[in-house]
């Protein structure tokens, strides 16, 4: 038996099941996201590792967002007080300092923005891509009348 090329599986689309180790989150927004490609743009299945970072991506900024929820932007630091035996008797309040949690969920969005403009995930990404279309329809009409008219007046 002959193994398909990895371009023609599926007729050389995505899958509609998400892969395996990917998890909760990111497997159901993989579904979502298959469905809309499919439907309203030109990606096929060598895209699968750009829709596979996008979907972990989202996964990412959903956990690092309920941690943020939960913990707060800001976390105080505390400097611990100890007396003569090393016991710690009481805490020095010393300020707050930025949620590490924050900086994951900022690179993630920037992430989401960046790949899904790449996929034509966004209404400007969608946009640029039926105005680089028409413009390509455009091209291929005055190349061709280009070429007619060259190819006339080089009897002449």
């Amino acid at each position: 038996m002959v193994k398909k090329s990895d371009k023609y599986v599926n007729d050389g689309n995505l899958s509609y099941r998400a892969p395996d180790y990917l998890g909760d989150l990111s497997s159901r927004l993989w579904r979502k996201v298959t469905v809309f490609l499919e439907e309203n743009s030109a990606v096929n299945r060598i895209d699968t590792n750009l829709v596979e970072m996008y979907c972990t991506q989202y996964e990412i900024y959903r956990h690092s967002y309920d941690h943020i929820k939960e913990n707060g932007e800001v976390q105080a630091i505390y400097k611990p007080i100890q007396d003569f035996e090393g016991k710690i008797i009481d805490k020095s309040f010393q300020g707050f300092r930025r949620n590490p949690m924050t900086n994951i969920y900022s690179d993630s969005i920037k992430n989401l923005t960046k790949i899904g403009s790449e996929l034509g995930l966004s209404p400007k990404s969608r946009s640029e891509l039926l105005e680089l279309a028409r413009v390509e329809s455009t091209d291929d009409k005055s190349s061709s009348a280009q070429m007619k008219a060259f190819f006339s007046n080089e009897e002449d």
